[in-house]
């Protein structure tokens, strides 16, 4: 698995306060409100969209809620125009972050991001300074308990996926992007269900990091992850198990 699955399972393992929640109920708001800008309001006739509709929900989000963002986007409300940019750098021990951003004020994401990373033994890096080391997939994730190993991997590879790994309680089906929806469809019609779906950027290669620099790296993953123009965070480091353990 690479560094940023990793990352993610450690995010979902800890509480989820109220700050948090609300936190993650606006960049699940800006997404909604990005995506219906750029393919329309119906989830239907927008894979983005619906996307970002399935995540909100199964991150309990308020319908009203989801309903507003949608309307922001399509111009139904009023709402604040978000850009999408993305910026490059490093962390600690030398890993590559790639760090995706909805903001309505480039210069204020850009200073923020430039700051947490040089606090951490980070720096920003050029654009396509570390992109490369990424290949963009789609990630279904299902929970082991409900089915085996082998279910899951014959339905997986039957629909077009690419890969099934086992990891912190859940199977991690892999696609490529263009086969997301039809694998999850594919998951779906096999009797399969899954908790939830996303577009990821994978490390190609990962960079091994331990002792104080992966703690270090965590600790700039959670900052980086903690502002509010951040969407998603993805490195290439490997962190020690050891250090994955004392964050959870």
């Amino acid at each position: 698995m690479s560094g940023h699955s990793k990352w993610s399972q450690i995010k979902r393992k800890k509480a989820v306060t109220d700050a948090k929640r609300g936190q993650m109920f606006t960049k699940l708001t800006r997404e909604l409100t990005v995506a219906a800008r750029e393919g329309g309001g119906d989830p239907n006739f927008n894979p983005r969209l619906r996307l970002a509709v399935d995540t909100a929900k199964s991150s309990n989000m308020p319908h009203d809620n989801i309903e507003r963002a949608i309307k922001r986007g399509t111009g139904e409300l009023e709402g604040v125009h978000y850009e999408e940019i993305a910026y490059e750098g490093y962390g600690p021990g030398g890993v590559a972050i790639y760090i995706e951003t909805l903001t309505d004020n480039q210069n204020r994401t850009v200073a923020d991001v430039r700051h947490v990373l040089s606090k951490h033994d980070g720096h920003l890096g050029t654009a396509g300074s570390v992109a490369w080391q990424f290949a963009h997939k789609g990630q279904i994730y299902v929970d082991s308990a409900q089915y085996t190993e082998d279910e899951v991997l014959e339905a997986a590879l039957e629909a077009g996926a690419d890969d099934v790994e086992s990891y912190g309680g859940e199977f991690v089906v892999t696609t490529e992007i263009a086969a997301f929806h039809e694998v999850q469809t594919g998951l779906k019609d096999s009797g399969i269900d899954f908790d939830r779906a996303e577009l990821s950027w994978l490390a190609k290669n990962e960079v091994k990091v331990e002792g104080k620099v992966a703690e270090r790296l965590l600790k700039l993953l959670d900052a980086l992850d903690d502002s509010d123009d951040v969407q998603t965070v993805y490195s290439n480091g490997d962190i020690d198990e050891a250090v994955l353990a004392e964050a959870t």
